[in-house]
């Protein structure tokens, strides 16, 4: 089978984690790679404080970027989390399950790091790829099978494959799969973020502060507190020579925060809110919770308040192949229910960047190994919006008046029992990490 054209150039639409993942390794594969962002500069991505990165992200991150780059990861990644707590709204203890294997120097263990952070590390070593202030409108297909893509300033660039990476409102898949749909979820969800001091601190139980706290409160309300510590983190000599940058003022110990709840239960309108106003607004849907989460919302600075509707893709069914695709949020976004749209765009991006490799040397025709991706993409990032759906839908019975109420005192008793038995509590984990591993 013949070899590509060793000219064969790649566009990708979007400098996003899985964007920037396939670059790397496609740029390391030596395919001529360019990714054009709509950001004018790296420093005006505003995408969230907080990632969890699982086993499986890491392990697809590290296939796709460089030694040094993977080992930068690692060293700007906040303390792993020691414990996964689920609590009442008044802070009292329904489970709590111990997460092992946290291995900072591999893949192994959950890991937690800004997100803009992660970004600024993928940027490395693609400073000749990654073009700022391109704001991507249309692509066009060219009689000889190339394709070329359109931006807001008039420019184009010209490709063999075009790849949406660009987010759940990509432009890429509304021209390519015009009839994939997402729809809104009833959940509204706010959420801030402090700085970490002894004040601050003192407001979380040992277990709170070195772990992942779930809070399950009347009306189908949930809650998040994760705290981000920096402290402990650890970069060898070369790595501090090579990007100081990275360890010098960018590391604030911060606790975040998140509260949702079902639309019904809130304002009408919520649009015109500013950020003093969602605060006001979740120190009175938390009335009546434990004090030390009403703390953690007033010292937070109300700049940091964000508002988002959670949406969710339709899951698709399998389309006609060629050489457009997608990526990450751009074809499968999902709920924070499960914590897996990053991973899982990490991991279409090692995956993509295999079968493009196989492509590219012979082994498959291209537009056959694309539809190999698409078909495994379908499948695994399916199973992962349907559970991620499952976790925030505001038709559950959860927020429901009086039905809820039964619900969740079932869902807490039940809870308490697995608490209990440390054996149950045992292997529970050890399903949510196998889980996590391969996912």
């Amino acid at each position: 089978m013949a070899r590509i054209d060793p000219s064969w150039h790649v566009l990708i639409i979007g400098a996003g984690t899985g964007g920037l993942a396939l670059a790397h390794g496609l740029k390391q594969a030596g395919i001529r790679v360019s990714v054009f962002e709509r950001d004018r500069a790296a420093k005006d991505h505003q995408g969230g404080f907080r990632v969890g990165i699982s086993p499986a992200g890491s392990r697809a991150l590290r296939a796709c970027v460089p030694p040094e780059v993977y080992e930068l990861f690692l060293a700007t990644c906040a303390r792993p989390p020691h414990y996964f707590n689920v609590l009442t709204e008044q802070f009292d203890e329904l489970v709590c399950l111990q997460i092992e294997g946290e291995a900072a120097d591999s893949v192994h263990g959950e890991k937690n790091v800004v997100r803009k952070t992660l970004r600024d590390v993928l940027l490395i070593g693609l400073d000749d790829v990654v073009v700022f202030d391109k704001a991507f409108e249309r692509y066009e297909r060219n009689g000889n099978g190339s394709l070329t893509a359109h931006f807001a300033d008039g420019t184009k660039a010209t490709g063999d494959i075009l790849i949406g990476a660009d987010g759940t409102g990509s432009r890429v898949r509304k021209q390519r799969l015009p009839h994939a749909r997402h729809e809104d979820t009833g959940i509204v969800s706010l959420g801030g973020k402090l700085p970490m001091t002894a004040q601050s601190r003192a407001l979380l139980s040992d277990k709170m502060f070195e772990g992942m706290s779930m809070i399950m409160a009347p009306k189908g309300f949930g809650a998040i507190i994760h705290s981000l510590e920096f402290g402990r983190r650890s970069a060898n000599a070369a790595l501090l020579a090579r990007w100081p940058d990275f360890f010098s003022t960018r590391y604030d110990d911060s606790i975040g925060w998140g509260l949702w709840g079902a639309r019904q239960h809130l304002p009408s309108d919520m649009s015109a809110m500013d950020g003093e106003s969602l605060k006001q607004l979740a120190l009175l849907l938390t009335l009546r919770w434990h004090p030390h989460m009403r703390k953690l919302i007033e010292l937070t600075d109300p700049t940091t308040l964000q508002r988002i509707n959670i949406r969710t893709s339709i899951p698709l069914s399998p389309w006609r192949s060629d050489n457009v695709t997608l990526l990450g949020d751009a074809i499968h976004t999902m709920t924070p229910g499960r914590g897996a749209g990053a991973n899982t765009a990490l991991r279409d991006a090692a995956l993509l960047c295999t079968t493009l490799i196989g492509a590219r040397d012979g082994a498959t025709p291209l537009v056959e190994a694309i539809h190999a991706y698409e078909a495994e993409m379908l499948r695994y990032s399916t199973e992962a919006v349907l559970e991620s759906r499952k976790q925030m839908n505001a038709g559950d019975l959860i927020h429901k008046p009086i039905l809820g109420r039964i619900q969740l005192a079932a869902m807490r008793s039940g809870m308490r029992v697995v608490n209990a038995v440390p054996p149950l509590k045992r292997r529970i984990m050890e399903k949510i990490q196998r889980v996590r591993a391969a996912n």
